[in-house]
């Protein structure tokens, strides 16, 4: 990016923490990984506190972009047909839920550039009204601490980030999506089917949901990096239109 040209903002809300180990109170975090891709493509993390959800398109405004981090699991009574919690189901945290609903809904309206990471990516389907698998079946089936191929539809624009049709995911999800939201396609998947990757038909500007996490080896991978970069090369064109 050109220096004389400001980073763009880039959206990235925090996650609530019962504990940290510098801190004497409960404590709102962000992963370093991830606001440090984020600089590295040029872009500014501004690290945004949940709040109120009627106050989350204001404070999304002076943003050019999104970046919806993973975390715990979302409630499943906010899917569409709503659902029975599983008895896996972890951290959940209304208040987390609604402020990132908000958001997502927001940035799909607006056409804000969005990265939508893993419990991130569950967010945008649930919020278009799509469901999740609530646990892939134990141990065995779920993808936790795994790191394992995945296969993406050519000219997608989690492809064209990646600069390549394949990737090596590191992933940390005991959940997935079941039923796609409206206007979302599956564009990755994983050797047993599960769908990584989803793309929107007809956005207004450029968004990529990925189930894994790339901000695990984009220090050392082009191509997880590439999916930073797409975003804040995104979110530089999403501000010179402002």
């Amino acid at each position: 990016m050109p220096e004389h040209l400001p980073r763009p903002l880039i959206a990235l809300p925090q996650r609530y923490a019962a504990t940290t180990s510098a801190l004497r109170y409960a404590a709102v975090v962000t992963a370093r990984a991830l606001a440090d891709a984020v600089v590295r493509a040029g872009g500014e993390p501004f690290m945004m506190h949940p709040g109120p959800p009627d106050e989350a398109a204001e404070r999304l405004a002076r943003c050019a972009g999104l970046l919806l981090p993973g975390g715990g699991d979302l409630a499943p009574w906010r899917y569409a047909r709503g659902a029975d919690t599983h008895r896996s189901v972890y951290d959940v945290d209304d208040a987390q839920d609604a402020f990132d609903l908000a958001l997502a809904r927001c940035a799909l309206e607006r056409g804000v550039p969005t990265l939508a990471v893993c419990r991130g990516m569950q967010v945008v389907n649930v919020a278009l009204g799509g469901t999740l698998r609530q646990d892939m079946g134990g141990p065995e089936s779920e993808h936790r601490h795994k790191v394992h191929p995945v296969r993406v539809s050519p000219g997608s624009a989690v492809a064209r980030a990646l600069g390549a049709g394949k990737a090596e995911a590191s992933c940390y999800h005991h959940q997935c999506v079941d039923g796609l939201g409206q206007g979302l396609v599956a564009s990755g998947w994983a050797e047993d089917g599960t769908v990584e990757a989803v793309e929107l038909v007809g956005a207004k500007r450029w968004f990529a949901g990925v189930q894994w996490h790339p901000e695990d080896t984009a220090g050392v991978d082009e191509a997880q990096q590439g999916l930073f970069a797409g975003l804040v090369r995104a979110a530089e064109g999403f501000a010179g239109c402002a």
